[in-house]
Formats: structure tokens, sequence, C-alpha cells
């Protein structure tokens, strides 16, 4: 498996500044960037053609907290647990965001019938209610971002003092938790695709 942290020169740790990250990819991108290489031989340019795509690849990966948390557990030799084992922290939330989204389909499923000029004008002031309950939701839902962001602040501590290449390096890092922020931020942004899913219908 390739590291992509060592990819982008990036320590392993579960969180990263998305500033400095963009910072080495766009420098590392411009060094390698396909077009530097068009005089070159045809291996050559097909090299730097894979290159570049791995790079775009370990960015794309690293800066999304939820397929950087994967990467990392797979890189530690973690056994991931499956996102159906929902953390008591995210049960809420989705339950929340179940509730309202099902609300919205059924709105949406009668303004679909609606045909009638007076009608359709009630239906939009209606759909700005759903809207800004929707937004409301969105707005907890960045909380939880920001609460998770937070916690995976504090454990990159223990990936900076944790042995490197050794036996205990596993035993040193909380490996369990990071599993469970891991399922917690797939569940969130989950909710939070829901939302702007709803958001996006309810603005035709």
């Amino acid at each position: 498996m390739t590291d992509y942290f060592a990819f982008l020169n990036e320590p392993r740790r579960p969180w990263l500044d998305p500033d400095s990250l963009k910072g080495k990819f766009l420098e590392l991108s411009a060094e390698i960037h396909p077009d530097r290489v068009h005089d070159a031989p045809e291996a050559e340019k097909q090299r730097a053609h894979t290159r570049y795509l791995e790079l775009n690849a370990a960015y794309n990966c690293l800066k999304e907290p939820k397929s950087r948390l994967r990467h990392l557990l797979e890189l530690e030799g973690t056994s991931l647990h499956g996102i159906e084992q929902m953390p008591s922290g995210s049960m809420e939330l989705v339950l929340e965001t179940g509730q309202l989204c099902r609300a919205v389909d059924s709105f949406l499923a009668e303004r679909a019938r609606v045909t009638s000029p007076l009608l359709k004008v009630e239906m939009f002031e209606v759909a700005h209610g759903w809207t800004d309950k929707l937004n409301a939701a969105q707005r907890t839902l960045n909380e939880r971002q920001e609460e998770i962001a937070a916690e995976l602040r504090q454990m990159n501590h223990a990936w900076e003092a944790a042995p490197v290449d050794d036996s205990a390096r596993a035993s040193s890092l909380p490996l369990a938790r990071l599993d469970r922020v891991y399922r917690d931020v797939s569940y969130c942004w989950r909710c939070v695709s829901q939302i702007q899913e709803r958001i996006a219908q309810l603005s035709f």
C-alpha cells in the first residue's frame, strides 16, 4: 500500500492543516507536472503522468477527514470495523437527520403533484421553511465537525510520540479511539450529504 502521508512529505497523524497540505501539494505538483517533460522520451512522460496521478490521489485522500482516517488506520495495520457500528455520539444526529430528510422528501413529493399556480406560490413559501430547518441542521453538523477536528488535533500528540518501526507502536497509539472517530466522521459526512442534497432539491 502506498503511504500517502510519505508521498506528500507529511508525518502520519489524524489531523492535518488544510492550508499546509494544499501548499505541499501545489509545490510537488509544479515539480512533477507532466508538462515539464513534454519533450522527454515516451517512457519518461508516462512515468511523470503516473506519478502525477498518484500525487492527486494522495492529496484527495488526505484532504478529506474520512478518507484520511481510513488510510491512517489501514497503514497502522488496524482492521476496520464496519461503519454500521454506529458510535453513540452519532446516533442522535443520524436519527434527527433521517427524520428531517423524510419529512422534506414527503413535501417534495407533494409539491411535484401540484399544478395550480396559486398552490405553487404557497409551496414556494413552505419550501423556504424547510430550507431554514435544513440550514439549521447543517449548522449543527458543522459544529459537530469542528468538535471532531479538535479531537483529531489533540490525538496528533499520540502519533508524534509513538515509536517508529517498533513492535510497541500499535499499543502506543489510540487506534480504537481513532476507529470510533472515523465512524463518527463517516456518519457525519453522510448526514451532511443528505442535508445538502435536500437543500438543492428545494431550490428547484
